[in-house]
């Protein structure tokens, strides 16, 4: 099977166009790199910077009062995070795999915030999209949603590997690992999707799954 990468853009969010002086700017910083579940940065940490996923994935996550994990998005390749206000960061940055990420300063030059005014916008309205996600009832809708939301940021794929375990699909979803795998397993049993290995998902019948979802 020739699986592709997920890539380069957010929920209904594809390479968001930025301003040339920030566009200049980050080209000309290093990559950082990261190994798999190394923090990029941490809850609590001083903010002030702006990343940029080179390549691999990153998941943002908050620590909930129960302990519980809650992923709050996924970042590939292309996709912009850490843009906040706070002096402070309210949520952890970890990478999926081995992940380079480049990150400019937002205090050095405040022409970096306007070039990315776009981009905060983008991610705002994925987080919306995400709420209306987490928000529906039934597991099966969840795990369809996030199906075709990945199917989405691969380039419109139906053949595609996730990048991320199905414990982190669990926590983004709000849903127990259990219940992830039953869910894929059912989808798979109505002949909807196909499974290979542990990451491998091909969409056989996309317009069914889009109907899961309405």
């Amino acid at each position: 099977m020739n699986e592709s990468r997920l890539a380069t853009s957010g929920p209904r969010m594809h390479a968001v166009p930025i301003g040339p002086h920030t566009h200049g700017t980050v080209e000309s910083r290093p990559i950082s790199g990261f190994v798999d579940g190394q923090s990029i940065y941490t809850s609590g940490e001083r903010a002030g910077q702006a990343y940029r996923v080179e390549f691999g994935a990153v998941r943002v996550y908050r620590v909930l009062a129960n302990g519980r994990r809650q992923i709050l998005a996924f970042h590939f390749g292309g996709n912009w995070f850490g843009l906040q206000t706070a002096d402070r960061h309210r949520s952890t940055a970890e990478a999926i795999g081995i992940t380079g990420v480049k990150s400019v300063s937002l205090q050095e030059d405040p022409h970096i915030w306007q070039g990315l005014l776009p981009v905060v916008l983008e991610n705002f309205m994925a987080a919306q999209e995400h709420q209306l996600v987490i928000g529906r009832q039934s597991a099966l809708e969840r795990v369809a949603a996030f199906l075709l939301e990945m199917s989405d940021r691969s380039g419109h794929s139906h053949r595609f590997e996730l990048s991320m375990p199905r414990a982190d699909v669990a926590d983004y979803l709000g849903l127990t690992i259990e219940t992830v795998s039953r869910s894929l397993t059912k989808l798979k049993n109505k002949r909807i999707i196909k499974l290979y290995g542990a990451r491998g998902i091909e969409i056989v019948e996309y317009h069914v799954l889009q109907n899961l979802c309405l």
